[in-house]
């Protein structure tokens, strides 16, 4: 019989396992031979009747839960990371090892509800609470009631318990739908700033990048990783439930390095997307999926990797996949079924309008134009804005001439029929990777003096955008960084004056900005009080050379290569920038750096701008002066998570993922 192929992940709490269907067999050979096979290869970790031991948790009832075939092939792959290694004994030891198990255990012999720990407790009002006790520690308890709903409680006196909850919540990815990362929240001042210390902290224990944004609803923080989502107490930390699944093997694209930014929340629902391009539902209280949607075939090279988007009963999702060939779009699904209610194509289809900027449809099917970042909504206009990534291949243009509509743009769409409206190109015919997938921001202000709806962009190709996001016109494109030598500046048409760029000797291309971009995908922040829109700006440049290639599945399309110039020069600011002209009014240095940082911005009413610091630190900083107030040093060897705050129990925190550890931050609790 050919074993079970199973991803050790997806048993990532067991440290141990076993056996194969051959049970018969197993109880042929002598129970005192397993239980010695057991104790030489189980109990040092696990105990001697497998309840738990020094080194391990109890697995009678994870092992009960588990076919033989399973268990055999999680034992001949072992679990490395989590300390335990392939065990190597016979075949014909493992069926008695298998016997004595089921002797102690057989197949089903536990019901997970038998396990579940279930009380009524008392609150501190007199009334009683009955449900199921998820988490608890010396102060915190979670319980989940008969009706699935999280309760978060604190031990108050003679054994009573107080309710509490979050008090002003992030349910997205930027906290709303505007695309700001702005919080009204002013309990963390200029004044007070220096006071702050770490709360809680929680490790994913992630093998690869965490990118996730935290997310609060009702007092509950839900956090990503790749095909996983934690529910935690937002005031402690403490795990309430995990939702999980083997990654996607043989899978291409960004999303196989772990990258996931977060989830979002609506009603009763969790949505996240997978590695694979599929949109899910969870259910907020008990992490069970409620739905399930393939938005794409990632046989085809799609992977996702953004948080979804939540308006009126839609939810959004969009994909990655642009560096490997794929057709892009922005889909929208019925949030109670996951029905899907319209697709739009970032890359049209031949014969549709835009496709007369590709020279063929063999040059469409691959165009690219992923949706890799979470959009905004305007639910006074019920227009969606998205940011489309670069065209394919990257940086080789000669087999796809022309603008390669939408790349590289913001398209805004009708948000029930995702019919276009209008769309704007940043960088047309991009041959250096520029996706404009950098955050698009939502601000509503006076321009010149009269009251305007402004959609503002700090563009990866190195300028500062403000349009009119009801008519889609261009109102200022000014450069945000020193070192940029592929244009002069935007033409009165809204299209880039081209440059020649300068000759090498190795016959490379050197742009500035680089690959990486003037900016990125992390996020960004607005004051309205100083008027200075927040990003982190690279100075960097890189030596370019592209090459033909045929799209492959599973494979890169990049059409070339970038390298760092020889003796060149990096380095990062926090740039604070004039929405009305664009000049900059605020900047502060970054330590050492080499651009391998992809730090994000938060701002507050109080007039903090708090970012990722390239050196590791994590900083808060005055957003008028630009003076340093605070910095907590994390040594993050790669920022990839941009800050959030939230408000529980009267209490604010800002949270932020520090390597593959959620960190918050809090003031001196009363």
């Amino acid at each position: 019989m050919k074993p079970v192929r199973i991803s050790p992940r997806a048993f990532a709490p067991l440290a141990f396992a076993l056996s194969l269907s051959a049970t018969g067999m197993a109880m042929a050979q002598t129970l005192e031979d397993g239980h010695e096979l057991f104790d030489l290869t189980c109990a040092r970790c696990h105990g001697g009747d497998g309840n738990g031991g020094e080194y391990g948790p109890s697995i009678v009832a994870a092992y009960s839960a588990l076919t033989d075939d399973d268990l055999a092939a999680y034992l001949r792959v072992g679990n490395p990371a989590k300390g335990m290694p392939p065990v190597t004994i016979s075949d014909e030891q493992l069926y008695v090892l298998i016997g004595y198990m089921r002797s102690v255990a057989p197949f089903g012999a536990f019901n997970p509800q038998a396990l579940e720990d279930r009380r009524t407790l008392t609150l501190d009002n007199g009334s009683r609470l009955d449900g199921v006790v998820t988490g608890e520690g010396y102060y915190d308890l979670q319980l989940r009631d008969n009706n699935g709903r999280i309760h978060l409680l604190r031990r108050a006196s003679e054994g009573r318990y107080r309710e509490v909850t979050s008090t002003y919540d992030w349910p997205s990815y930027h906290g709303d739908t505007r695309g700001i990362r702005h919080s009204p929240l002013g309990e963390i001042t200029k004044a007070n700033v220096h006071q702050l210390g770490t709360a809680w902290t929680f490790n994913l224990d992630a093998p690869g990048m965490v990118q996730t944004t935290p997310v609060v609803e009702g007092g509950v923080m839900y956090v990503s990783y790749r095909n996983t989502v934690w529910a935690l107490d937002a005031g402690s930390g403490r795990e309430i439930w995990k939702w999980d699944r083997a990654f996607t093997e043989g899978l291409s694209g960004n999303a196989t390095f772990g990258a996931n930014r977060g989830v979002t929340v609506s009603g009763n629902r969790v949505f996240f997307l997978t590695d694979n391009a599929h949109m899910v539902a969870l259910d907020k209280g008990t992490g069970e999926l409620l739905w399930e949607t393939a938005m794409a075939d990632w046989n085809e090279n799609y992977n996702s990797t953004n948080a979804p988007l939540v308006f009126n009963d839609l939810v959004i999702g969009g994909h990655a996949g642009g560096d490997e060939g794929v057709r892009g779009f922005i889909a929208a699904y019925h949030q109670d079924t996951g029905e899907e209610a319209w697709r739009f194509w970032t890359v049209p289809a031949w014969g549709e309008p835009g496709s007369e900027t590709w020279p063929n449809a063999e040059a469409i099917e691959h165009g690219a134009g992923a949706t890799w970042m979470t959009g905004s909504f305007d639910p006074e206009l019920n227009v969606l804005f998205w940011p489309v990534g670069n065209p394919g291949p990257d940086m080789f243009g000669d087999k796809r001439e022309g603008d390669n509509l939408y790349t590289d743009s913001v398209v805004a769409l009708d948000a029930d029929t995702g019919e276009l409206l209008w769309h704007y190109q940043f960088t047309p015919h991009d041959t250096h990777d520029w996706d404009a997938q950098e955050p698009v921001a939502l601000i509503d202000a006076d321009w010149h003096g009269q009251p305007r709806k402004l959609l503002v962009q700090a563009n990866r190709n190195g300028f500062f955008y403000v349009l009119d996001r009801v008519s889609g016109e261009l109102l200022l494109a000014k450069p945000f960084i020193n070192n940029l030598n592929w244009a002069e500046g935007i033409g009165a048409d809204g299209r880039p004056i081209l440059k020649d760029l300068p000759a090498t000797a190795t016959g490379e291309d050197l742009v500035c900005p680089g690959l990486i971009g003037a900016t990125n995908w992390y996020s960004t922040g607005y004051i309205a009080q100083t008027g200075l829109y927040y990003v982190q700006a690279l100075e960097a440049c890189n030596l370019f050379s592209s090459r033909d290639q045929d799209w492959q599945q599973h494979q890169s399309y990049m059409g070339g290569v970038a390298r760092d110039v020889p003796g060149g020069e990096s380095k990062r600011y926090l740039r604070g920038i004039d929405i009305q002209t664009g000049e900059i009014k605020l900047e502060i240095p970054h330590g050492p750096t080499k651009g391998r940082h992809f730090p994000g911005v938060l701002t507050t009413d109080s007039g903090l701008v708090f970012f990722d610091e390239e050196s590791g630190s994590f900083m808060a900083a005055d957003g008028s002066t630009g003076e340093v107030l605070w910095q907590f040093q994390a040594n993050v060897a790669s920022w990839r998570g941009s800050p959030m705050t939230y408000e529980f129990d009267g209490r604010q925190y800002i949270a932020v993922a520090t390597g593959d550890t959620i960190t918050t931050f809090a003031l001196p609790a009363n």
